[in-house]
């Protein structure tokens, strides 16, 4: 996995995105899921081409219910932009790099 990538838990998902000095794209994800596992390296380049700009973290939601819950978070991989800790964008399901890089343009120009 990347060097790049966050991972967070319930425990420390409001402390670390809410004390992030950037957007941070958080990644609603599961071990089962296929298309997760497809933007994963997407992510990766991403984080480590937007460094500074903009901070990825993953949360899984199978070990992290509680989080997943609260957001809606009802099928995944869900995508979702968090500033100063409120939700600002959310992204549902599998988009290839050009999409995705579209759809954080305001978030990383």
């Amino acid at each position: 996995m990347g060097a790049d990538i966050t991972y967070l838990s319930d425990n420390t998902f409001d402390e670390t995105v809410g004390g992030a000095d950037t957007p941070v794209l958080v990644d609603f994800w599961a071990e089962w899921c296929g298309p997760c596992k497809m933007i994963a390296p997407t992510l990766e380049e991403i984080a480590s081409e937007h460094k500074g700009k903009l901070r990825i973290a993953k949360l899984n939601v199978d070990d992290n219910p509680q989080t997943a819950m609260r957001y809606n978070v009802m099928s995944i991989p869900t995508l979702m932009v968090f500033n100063e800790g409120e939700p600002v964008k959310r992204l549902v399901g599998a988009k290839g790099k050009g999409q995705l890089l579209q759809d954080l343009a305001e978030f990383i120009s």
